[in-house]
């Protein structure tokens, strides 16, 4: 392999993981506002609660299989970029 094809597709890959970061902690986030949002329903008045899910509050969801996911995929992107820096030091 070529090392400028090897550097091309490192940067692509960092891209990638740029994109699976971001997209972690926007689910990691959607997680805390959850828990947030329980807490609320729990010691807000039962009206007021449903008003405030009424006007589309008090209603975020998450979703743990899809961190699990995300940081799977993450771990295995990580475990590429790794074997294609390998190949870029080989090849210097």
């Amino acid at each position: 392999m070529r090392s400028v094809d090897l550097a091309i597709y490192a940067d692509a890959l960092a891209a990638e993981a740029a994109s699976l970061s971001a997209r972690l902690e926007r689910a990691r986030s959607r997680l805390r506002q959850a828990a947030i949002e329980r807490a609320a329903r729990d010691e807000l008045p039962p009206e007021l609660v449903s008003r405030l899910e009424a006007l589309g509050l008090l209603r975020t969801r998450a979703d743990r299989a899809e961190i699990r996911e995300l940081v799977e995929a993450l771990d295995a992107l990580e475990a590429l970029q790794a074997w294609v820096e390998r190949g870029l030091a080989s090849a210097a």
